[in-house]
């Protein structure tokens, strides 16, 4: 039995809470696009933006490690697979629509320049005078005009709905900047759980990673809320803590979180009576999150993370090393701009020249940016 589109938009509708966002009620597409037989717009989406080549590139792309620190530390690959992972389990206990979840979840970070945060904060400032850098803005940019593909548009030609979610992506490191998709509204369902799915993934494998790392050890946590519950969740003790109880202690803590923003979501999804996708958006407040315990505990362990790994002297010195190199490259271009590949020559009458050299350097991986850094200086960072 071969089920068509028309069968699956049953079936999606079928097994949907009222609020999640059906398929066959998308506001469609900027360009026509005869949608497929077997597939809805929104399993579509997920396929164009997994087979881009900017969706390849994130796997030499930094998380919070660079990628030649080790092959056990997330990338930015990994890092949009499991957001994607969380973002469908939420959306399955809480009846959305996990195609379009895992959609923007996959398209999140494609913006995002070679040497994670540290490289995006140096392109901003490269650009300063020439409209910034932004790794949200940027990834829009890309399914929307960056991507070559197709012969009669450019970019995916992504459904309303996923470009929505892409704008309307908000974490404490993502500010959105929704002027053309209805700022008024609050993202829907879907868009609001990749949200929070982004938060709680890399919340989860940063402290994964950092204590891999050794660059914080489970005595520096003892004292927070959040590890202490863990511990006792697991039965774990400090004394002899190794590999076997970080896997344990880490799945654990995925579990809670996702248990606890389900509960918590569901509950403030019936307070609000919320009986349509546009009723989940028109309210003065994102259903999504978690209760007031799990919030304070979860705020506790970023504000850790932030002041023992993110400003972890190791981290600052790639971050250092990032600015070097991404600076050292941009300069080069700026002063020889036929050094760039012929397709982005082409578009400096169009873009100008520092968005396409800011372009062509965002879709380098740390691995080419330093190849190409040694290729333009001569030398090693």
């Amino acid at each position: 039995m071969i089920f068509s589109r028309e069968q699956l938009e049953e079936l999606e509708d079928k097994h949907l809470a009222p609020y999640g966002m059906r398929s066959r009620d998308t506001k469609g597409r900027e360009y026509l696009d005869k949608e497929p037989r077997q597939r809805t717009s929104f399993q579509r989406d997920r396929d164009r933006v997994i087979h881009t080549s900017a969706f390849r590139r994130l796997v030499h792309k930094t998380q919070v490690f660079i990628t030649f620190e080790g092959d056990y530390f997330r990338t930015r690959l990994t890092h949009t697979l499991e957001v994607a992972q969380v973002g469908r389990t939420i959306a399955r206990a809480l009846g959305a629509n996990e195609d379009l979840i895992e959609a923007i979840c996959l398209a999140h970070d494609l913006g995002h320049a070679a040497f994670g945060h540290s490289g995006e904060s140096t392109l901003n400032k490269l650009m300063m005078d020439h409209g910034g850098f932004d790794h949200n803005k940027q990834s829009f940019r890309i399914v929307t005009e960056l991507e070559k593909r197709y012969p009669d548009f450019d970019g995916l030609n992504l459904t309303w709905e996923v470009r929505e979610g892409i704008v309307k992506h908000e974490t404490d490191y993502d500010i959105s900047d929704a002027a053309t998709f209805n700022p008024e509204l609050r993202g829907n369902l879907e868009a609001q759980i990749a949200n929070v799915a982004d938060e709680l993934a890399y919340t989860t494998h940063d402290l994964d990673d950092g204590l891999r790392s050794g660059m914080i050890t489970p005595n520096d946590l003892e004292g927070l809320d959040m590890w202490k519950l863990l511990l006792e969740s697991v039965g774990v003790k400090q004394q002899g803590f190794g590999d076997l109880e970080r896997h344990r202690v880490i799945r654990r803590m995925v579990g809670l979180l996702v248990s606890d923003v389900v509960a918590a979501t569901s509950d403030r999804i019936e307070a609000a009576k919320a009986k349509s996708p546009l009723e989940i958006q028109r309210l003065d407040h994102n259903v999504i999150g978690y209760t007031a315990e799990m919030q304070k505990h979860n705020r506790e362990l970023k504000t850790f993370l932030f002041n023992n790994l993110y400003m972890h002297q190791r981290v600052k010195d790639m971050a250092k090393n990032a600015d070097e190199t991404l600076t050292a490259i941009f300069e080069a271009y700026e002063k020889r701009p036929d050094m760039l590949p012929a397709d982005f020559q082409a578009q400096i009458s169009l873009r100008g020249k520092n968005r396409t050299i800011c372009d062509y350097i965002a879709g380098m991986t740390d691995r080419f940016a330093t190849q190409e850094y040694d290729r333009l200086t001569g030398s090693q960072v």
